[in-house]
């Protein structure tokens, strides 16, 4: 057994990859405030906007760095359902975004919550949201990955909703706060060790 050294520009972590291959029992929607609305063709700039929110204390990096035409062309595609959680106020405080493009299978994309809503409750009627919306008669298998930067609960918290860990990998990736994609103090649970020296 031995360690694999890590370039100091770069960032690693654990990713897992989960699934569930039978509709979970209808159970009573959990209580919240929140609802979801669907944006059929969102446009990237406001997707970005609300990634960014939800993604940052994670990492969340991917949608930032696509080109506005490719990612437009995920979020427009028919088989690509996108939504906004939004509060009483009508204020996006969360997304979920669910991908059918793979014959029989739901991708649960993103999940996931603004900060100041985390442990208040609001995770459970969002994966119960999601589950709804993702077992359409056509799908026989739904799946999620997390990974090691993110929230600490989230492994535990799919495995709760029935979700069961098939597959594991690491993946390394150059600091998207280095390169200026995410605020230098973004995730500070994650250390900068290719941070420039402080003049």
């Amino acid at each position: 057994m031995g360690l694999i050294p890590v370039a100091d520009d770069q960032v690693a972590t654990i990713v897992t990859a989960l699934e569930m291959l039978a509709r979970p029992r209808p159970r009573p929607l959990p209580d919240s405030p929140l609802r979801l609305v669907r944006w059929p063709t969102p446009d990237p700039a406001k997707y970005r906007a609300l990634f960014r929110r939800v993604g940052e204390p994670w990492l969340w990096f991917s949608r930032l760095v696509m080109d506005a035409e490719r990612l437009a062309a995920i979020l427009h595609d028919p088989a690509v359902h996108v939504f906004a959680v939004v509060d009483r106020a009508g204020i996006e405080v969360g997304m979920l975004e669910l991908d059918f493009r793979v014959e029989a299978t739901c991708e649960l994309g993103f999940v996931g919550l603004v900060p100041e809503l985390a442990g208040k409750g609001h995770g459970g009627w969002l994966m119960a949201q999601a589950l709804m919306l993702a077992w359409t008669p056509a799908v026989t298998r739904v799946w999620v990955h997390t990974c090691t930067l993110d929230h600490p609960g989230a492994l535990g918290f799919y495995r709760k909703h029935g979700f069961v860990p098939y597959k594991r990998t690491v993946e390394t990736f150059a600091d998207p706060r280095l390169a200026g994609v995410l605020a230098p103090g973004a995730a500070p649970q994650i250390p900068r060790l290719g941070a420039p020296a402080s003049r």
